[in-house]
């Protein structure tokens, strides 16, 4: 059996649970539904896990490429967020997440709420961009 602390390594490129969270009141609008901006986060939040990872440290919001609410999150809604990477470059990586709510227990109430494409840049100790080490290749 695997350690879960140490699991193996992943393709950052295929999509990933990042997050799974109840959406609770204290997240809500004036209206009722979850506050954009709860979504906004978390999938920033999911994002940057995928980033983290690619980046081999400490990353940075640097973009929101695209953001679309597809439907509402509603109280007590199972979120998930899933990512994977889009690109990556000598500095920056590029990510998108979907975001997917359930009311429960229905699993038939399962539905896209969000995507979204991030940018996130290596960053080293001071903030400043950083080269982001790319993986070395075993000799054949």
């Amino acid at each position: 059996m695997s350690d879960p602390a140490h699991p193996e390594p992943r393709r950052l490129d295929a999509w990933q649970l990042a997050i799974r969270v109840v959406a609770m009141p204290a997240d809500t609008n004036a209206y009722g539904d979850i506050f954009g901006g709860w979504i906004m986060s978390q999938a920033d939040v999911a994002g940057s896990t995928i980033a983290i990872e690619a980046a081999q440290g400490r990353v940075a919001t640097v973009a929101v490429k695209e953001f679309r609410f597809l439907a509402p999150v509603l109280v007590g809604d199972l979120t998930e967020l899933h990512a994977r990477m889009l690109a990556i470059g000598n500095t920056s990586i590029s990510v998108e997440v979907d975001v997917w709510a359930q009311g429960e227990p229905d699993p038939k109430s399962r539905r896209q709420v969000a995507h979204a494409v991030f940018v996130y840049v290596a960053v080293d100790a001071q903030g400043r961009p950083r080269t982001i080490p790319r993986p070395t290749t075993p000799a054949v």
